[in-house]
């Protein structure tokens, strides 16, 4: 998800694709260590993602 996606979602939806983006992410690092990945490089970026959803949220909070 591309920075310029999270700035166009409200706030309560980016709550809740946040929990969402999180809760994969914990999927993702269990499936990786009982097997490898086919592509471990999806866990970087659910992790940035989640960075930058985190970093809209809190500049929205410092706005309000």
């Amino acid at each position: 998800m591309k920075q310029q996606e999270i700035k166009e979602l409200s706030t309560n939806d980016l709550k809740d694709k946040l929990d969402e983006w999180q809760n994969q992410l914990i999927k993702l690092k269990l499936n990786h260590s009982i097997s490898p990945l086919d592509n471990p490089g999806k866990i970087k970026v659910y992790r940035r993602t989640i960075a930058r959803m985190k970093s809209e949220l809190q500049r929205r909070d410092v706005r309000a």
